[in-house]
């Protein structure tokens, strides 16, 4: 759903539930995050969430692995584990089971990675293939992530490369070569689990979030509102999928580029010197991306050390100062 539309139909429900009827409810629809957080005692914390979406891929157990790893994403946006997850699918009635087969075995061997379970599910028949997960995960109540708490001085720190929706285009238009694919799908099936796990093991980070459908852009612009702070990056220090640069001179992006573009553009400020192209790369929007982090300086060589210790990359992109919105220097 476009972002504009999206925050349109959620406004009276965070009316519904205002106020103070509900203190065990740590995170819900009165802030923009990526995750309900519930409180049940002093130690303990429960993440819960739902994804789900049509293929991006042909292979039917990359599409599974792929929802999967999107769909755990916000539990560690939030600094949490995942416990247990239940399937959510959508599938035409003709569709050969042995491939539904193939999408759910991608999934559930995700979760095995992430160390947990496939508890149940739910499925109904549909004209196009539709899968994800209902995820529920575990963090400590004083120890969770937000998408506010950035300070000034902070460094923007990003997990993954950018540029899955451009790729997953040029492959749609059958124009994307077989090796930029290739890179894309082993990005996207990469679980967030390893900086997420950098993350708190170093302390003193509040302000998280995944770069999923509203593109970096979007995403950022969500996490500077909430920390009422400016978000400053550079374009040559962003992490860029083989290819992105390739398809993006020839304009090639899904739809919802512009709808992040549109959305989000006033708040928003671009380098003269920087093209159409290079800036639309930077609405583009991302399946199973990787995590942005407003990470205190002090805390960069730790942080950094304990990702790359565990196969996790890990880039500066970019720093926090006072102000509002976002700007992108070259």
């Amino acid at each position: 759903m476009a972002p504009e539309v999206l925050s349109h139909v959620l406004r009276p429900l965070k009316n519904l539930f205002s106020g103070n009827g509900h203190p065990q409810l740590l995170v819900g629809l009165g802030v923009a995050d990526d995750a309900a957080i519930y409180k049940l005692n002093d130690e303990q914390a429960i993440i819960n969430t739902i994804d789900f979406f049509t293929p991006v891929v042909d292979d039917p157990y990359d599409y599974g692995a792929i929802a999967a790893a999107n769909s755990m994403s916000d539990v560690y946006a939030m600094g949490g584990e995942v416990t247990f997850a239940l399937n959510v699918g959508a599938f035409p009635a003709k569709l050969d089971p042995e491939i539904v087969t193939e999408i759910l075995r991608g999934g559930a061997e995700k979760v095995i990675e992430a160390g947990a379970v496939i508890a149940g599910g739910h499925t109904v028949t549909d004209d196009e293939p539709k899968y994800g997960l209902a995820v529920t995960g575990i963090v400590h109540p004083d120890r969770y992530f937000t998408k506010g708490g950035a300070n000034p001085g902070d460094i923007l720190v990003l997990t993954k490369p950018l540029g899955t929706g451009t790729i997953s285009t040029a492959l749609k238009r059958g124009i994307a070569e077989a090796d930029h694919v290739e890179k894309m799908v082993a990005s996207m099936k990469q679980l967030n689990r390893a900086a997420a796990q950098a993350a708190q093991a170093i302390g003193g980070i509040k302000a998280v979030t995944d770069i999923t459908g509203f593109g970096l852009l979007g995403h950022g612009l969500e996490m500077a509102l909430a920390s009422e702070q400016k978000f400053v990056f550079e374009m040559n220090q962003l992490p860029l999928l083989d290819g992105v640069e390739q398809y993006a001179a020839d304009f090639v992006f899904p739809g919802g580029a512009a709808n992040n573009k549109l959305y989000f553009e006033k708040d928003v400020v671009f380098a003269s010197s920087l093209t159409d192209a290079q800036q639309m790369i930077l609405w583009d929007p991302q399946t199973s991306g990787g995590l942005l982090i407003a990470l205190p300086p002090a805390y960069w060589d730790d942080f950094n050390n304990i990702c790359l210790a565990n196969d996790q990359r890990a880039w500066a992109v970019g720093q926090v100062t006072s102000g509002h919105g976002i700007e992108i220097l070259p």
